[in-house]
């Protein structure tokens, strides 16, 4: 292998890697797709979804934003994360993942015995995987409650709403 082979193949890994990512804020077009679905629970309680591919922190994010932006619209003023899930692997942003095997092997053919140790170099080159955060929550109106998980909406799409 020559001096330019390895950089090629990384350089090829990344553009691979890049085909598929996030797409911009939005709802969901289509079964499979990226963006935001919600279903309504109950007059106050939701449940929203967003389905993206890579990194599971900006898919949270998305639906942070969504959660807000449908609390506004439905009249309330802060919101409470009663449950949450996230699918998805924690190295789900894909890209060049090397790996490296040692092995030992040794044979015997007639009067012969051979031994050896072997290493060898592989690369992944999977690109991003799917991911999704879906959180339950209740809509309130007046003060928020003081715990953790309760945020204001307002504050909450101004602060991750420039993403979207």
């Amino acid at each position: 292998m020559n001096r330019l082979t390895l950089p090629l193949i990384a350089a090829a890994g990344l553009a691979l890697s890049a085909c598929a990512s996030l797409a911009p804020y939005g709802p969901q077009m289509g079964a499979g797709g990226q963006g935001y679905v919600e279903q309504r629970i109950e007059s106050n309680r939701f449940r929203v979804t967003y389905n993206g591919v890579g990194a599971p922190g900006p898919v949270a994010d998305y639906a942070l934003l969504r959660a807000a932006e449908l609390t506004l619209a439905q009249g309330y003023d802060w919101f409470e994360v009663t449950q949450r899930w996230t699918d998805g692997r924690p190295d789900s942003a894909g890209g060049v993942r090397p790996s490296v095997g040692v092995g030992y092997g040794s044979s015997r053919y007639g009067g012969y015995r051979s031994s050896g140790v072997g290493v060898g170099v592989g690369l992944n080159f999977s690109g991003p995987s799917p991911t999704s955060t879906t959180l339950e929550v209740v809509m309130g109106n007046g003060e928020r409650p003081d715990r953790p998980n309760a945020y204001d909406a307002s504050d909450v799409r101004d602060s991750l709403g420039w993403r979207a």
